[in-house]
């Protein structure tokens, strides 16, 4: 695509399609070479469209076979064929298109269509994978009714899925067999599911609500029968939940769950035949960390959740998309909150929120919730859509209340049953039963970039009052320099040197509440608060509950303050992060003059009070220890420097962990207790605690602490154990132990070597270790037999973890680091271009770098640009990062 550039596509420019598909009846003859596609539309002209308008089908890839219209075979003038589309001429108000074509999924490297993993057929539709099938109206605003026939070998493929309900199956000549699936709700056909394989299935029931049962069906490879358990809990669980927290309840006779291993995404919500990447479904302890666990349930949940908010309810264009994957993130946050410790929830969730989605934001690929324009949808599955856009529904949760939210949900999805709806239709269901002008908050959808408040306090003494300013402003971004104010929810407190004190605001008493939200809509805006009879140390923005950046400046007693008092559970976490942000970029600065400063005693001291609190969450005290990333770190730069954040860092580290090594002996001994493997909050706390004092206990790892290190590896009962200690030792940059990382790697593949999610991990874990040389050991790794450069996991294990989370390797000023993700990406434009893209991700930011790793990565990509045959997603990308250069 060197000299032919992809044109954008405007949500301003949207309509309506000239003809409708009502219903959709397709036949698949699945053969080991090609596969027959057979479709059977009906086609109704939109009663909007002009007379004569032709027929436009997207398609990509496609061997037309036959087409006839009306019955009658169409010649060769009565349509045309393009590498994009079909168009039909002659249409009249309703009729019968039937569309024979040939595919290859043996072939299709870029598991989008019908595609083959491993013996398996499957498919991924969204966003524009259908029309690799047949030519079709691609779009999300076209539903249909379904019925779909599948015939394949009975021996290669025994089991036949498709969406819906299963009305007929049956024998045929030559040991071949069909199955036709019908799905009675309407759907785009981004929704559309095919599964042919040889799978096992577990199985069990649900009832719900109304009394109906349901069939569950969870599909997999013989092999791993064993770990779909606790995936099919967490089904059931959800299926529990949706009912008595929004009402929703499953509509079908049976809902189906497929693991698959070659899978671009996480899982995918099609009607009624989930289809999972194996990572998202598979699980039990020997092989399956805490975090995996917690996964699982929360994938789980996300694509039942679809089933009202993205399926029965879903969008009219891919500019929507947030309409259902931001609604449904945060159903699952609150889920997965309800499941264990909400406070742990929120603190990972804000966690990745600030160190991706703010970077997303202040990047050249930054876009609006609801974009402008896009030129490759596949582009536009980020943070910024899932997250962001989950943070909004969030704050209007927060705005109407629970009670409220709930009637809100209940009108919208009454109202749109059945149909493909906007943004705004979400948002007017809100406004309609609360009463509230949300005008001024749509500018969260419309506008890109992570709002900044800043926040002084004054007190005064005499009258006792405490005067609070809120100053917002928002950074330019690509689609604008400008910014409208945003209407900001900030939820607060006021903290004593006893704890929490009541808070009256200056014309409206609130008794004795110590919390509150308050609403800032203005570019500058003061609250005052009285009756208070000390100087108070604010707490703001409990619970995260704005995606913003906010700047107080709370001086280190402050920050020790709220670690020990306040209420909310986020805001000590966030105190303590404060706190140890402010004491690394204190050594920072230091480290130009002197090679060893002191490190300031009162983080060790306040990291010790945490450890010898026996009162305190075990997960909350393992959150509260953890330092900034170095990727969070470097986010709060206005130039990364990449050497002086890690050295900085290890320095804090090391000291931390040197100053308090037996407190952190005392607590990894009190919380290593045999017990039975359990995935309940309080055994993850628990393993969390411990895994977290092994850690620094190993970042100076003393000979009795490598014994420890390795007494858990090899004893280990479950994999969050065993993994957490693979970890710390090969993460141990000291050449001494350079023999026991390399023995403990070795052990570890020759153990697990069988196990393809383990070995996953395997190489995540060499592909993060901060030791030099990693960049070697990796190039090594793409060459391993374990390694397959055609599966999204395996090159998310290995590629994106170098580029994403080892910042030093990665960005070591010899360049080589981005010499080889370009080349990767290079690789992969031509199979998987989706994959490709994202990879592209670090290089995007070059422009925060200092002058010669900018010139490293921006030399990187413009060789990408310079490639030919170019794709629109890698293309896209690359563009947008090299803009104005």
């Amino acid at each position: 695509m060197k000299d032919a550039h992809p044109t954008a596509i405007y949500l301003k420019e949207y309509r309506e399609p000239d003809y409708w598909i009502p219903r959709t009846r397709l036949e698949f003859d699945l053969q080991d070479e090609v596969t027959t596609v057979t479709s059977t539309l009906t086609i109704e002209r939109n009663k909007n469209a002009p007379e004569g308008a032709p027929l436009v089908l997207a398609g990509q890839a496609l061997e037309l076979v036959s087409l006839a219209l009306n019955g009658q075979a169409l010649a060769a003038d009565q349509y045309r064929v393009d590498v994009e589309s079909l168009t039909v001429f002659n249409v009249g108000q309703r009729n019968t298109l039937v569309c024979v074509t040939r595919i290859k999924p043996r072939e299709n490297t870029s598991l989008e269509g019908l595609y083959r993993s491993r013996s398996m057929y499957c498919t991924q539709c969204e966003a524009e994978g259908f029309r690799k099938m047949t030519y079709y109206l691609d779009r999300p605003d076209v539903m249909s009714e379904f019925v779909t026939k599948i015939t394949a070998d009975k021996q290669q493929c025994p089991v036949l899925l498709s969406n819906g309900n299963l009305i007929d199956q049956g024998e045929l000549a030559n040991d071949r067999h069909y199955a036709v699936w019908h799905d009675p709700f309407k759907k785009p056909c981004y929704l559309f599911a095919l599964v042919a394989g040889d799978l096992a299935c577990v199985e069990d029931t649900f009832t719900t609500l109304s009394g109906r049962d349901v069939a569950l069906r969870i599909f997999v490879e013989e092999k791993d029968l064993d770990k779909c358990d606790h995936a099919l809990a967490a089904l059931k669980n959800a299926m529990r939940w949706d009912e008595q927290v929004f009402g929703r309840e499953y509509d079908l006779d049976v809902f189906m769950i497929v693991a698959v291993d070659d899978f671009n995404m996480g899982a995918m919500e099609n009607k009624g035949l989930n289809i999972f990447n194996t990572s998202c479904v598979l699980a039990k302890p020997e092989t399956t960390t805490d975090a995996s666990f917690q996964r699982v349930e929360g994938v789980v949940a996300h694509e039942y959740f679809h089933n009202w908010s993205g399926n029965r309810v879903t969008c009219r264009d891919w500019f929507q998309l947030s309409l259902k994957e931001g609604f449904t993130v945060f159903r699952d946050q609150e889920f997965s909150a309800a499941m264990g410790s909400r406070t742990v929830k929120r603190v990972e969730d804000v966690t990745l929120l600030r160190t991706m989605q703010f970077a997303e934001d202040a990047g050249p690929m930054a876009h609006p919730v609801q974009p402008a324009s896009f030129i490759e949808i596949a582009n536009f599955y980020t943070l910024t859509i899932y997250e962001k856009g989950a943070e909004i529904v969030r704050m209007i949760h927060a705005l109407l209340g629970p009670e409220l939210f709930r009637r809100g949900a209940d009108l919208y999805f009454a109202r749109h049953d059945g149909k493909a709806v906007t943004i705004e239709d979400f948002v007017a269901a809100m406004a309609e039963v609360s009463g509230r002008d949300f005008s001024q908050f749509m500018r969260w959808y419309r506008q890109a970039g992570t709002p900044e408040v800043r926040v002084t306090g004054e007190y005064d003494s005499d009258h006792k009052t405490y005067r609070l300013t809120f100053q917002q402003s928002c950074r330019p971004t690509p689609e604008a320099d400008t910014k409208l104010p945003y209407h900001i929810p900030i939820a607060m407190g006021l903290l004593g040197e006893a704890g929490s004190l009541p808070l009256r605001l200056r014309d409206r008493d609130d008794g004795t509440a110590t919390h509150l939200v308050l609403e800032i809509t203005e570019p500058s805006q003061t609250f005052v608060f009285t009756g208070l009879e000390e100087p108070p140390v604010p707490s703001l923005l409990r619970g995260f509950s704005a995606p913003v950046k906010l700047d107080y400046a709370y001086s280190r007693d402050d920050l020790m303050r709220l670690m020990s008092l306040d209420e909310d559970g986020f805001s000590r976490w966030d105190a303590a992060q404060k706190l140890a942000t402010a004491v690394i970029h204190e050594v920072m600065a230091a480290l130009a003059s002197e090679p060893a400063p002191a490190v300031d005693e009162r983080l060790i001291e306040a990291l010790r009070a945490l450890l010898n609190n026996e009162r305190l969450d075990p997960a909350m005290v393992a959150l509260m220890l953890r330092l900034p990333s170095e990727a969070y770190l470097a986010e709060l730069a206005t130039v990364i420097d990449v050497d002086s954040i890690h050295h900085a860092r290890n320095r804090v580290e090391r000291k931390i962990a040197q100053r308090l090594r037996d407190d952190f002996l005392a607590v990894y001994q009190k919380c290593d207790i045999d017990t039975e493997f359990r995935v309940d909050a309080q055994s993850v706390a628990r393993r969390s605690l411990k895994n977290t004092a092994l850690h620094y206990l190993m970042v100076n790892a003393k000979s009795q602490d490598v014994g420890l290190c390795r007494r858990q590896l090899t004893h280990a009962q479950n994999m969050t154990d065993e993994l957490s200690a693979l970890t710390a030792i090969v993460h141990c940059a000291k050449p001494s132990l350079a023999d026991v990382r390399r023995e403990v790697i070795d052990d570890f593949y020759r153990k697990w070597r069988h196990e393809t999610l383990v070995m996953n991990s395997w190489f995540s874990v060499q592909a993060s270790s901060p030791a030099p040389g990693t960049l070697e050991s990796v190039r090594a790794l793409t060459r391993h037999q374990a390694f397959d450069m055609m599966n999204p996991n395996k090159v998310r294990a290995l590629i994106s973890a170098f580029a994403m989370r080892n910042h030093i390797n990665f960005h070591h000023k010899n360049g080589e680091g981005y010499q080889f993700l370009a080349q990767q990406v290079i690789r992969l434009n031509a199979t998987n271009p989706q994959i490709a893209a994202r990879l592209l991700t670090p290089l995007t930011k070059w422009r925060r770098y200092d002058e010669t790793r900018q010139s490293l990565m921006k030399a990187q990509l413009q060789q990408i640009k310079a490639q030919e045959e170019l794709s629109k997603d890698v293309y896209e990308v690359v563009t947008k990062a090299l803009d104005n250069e």
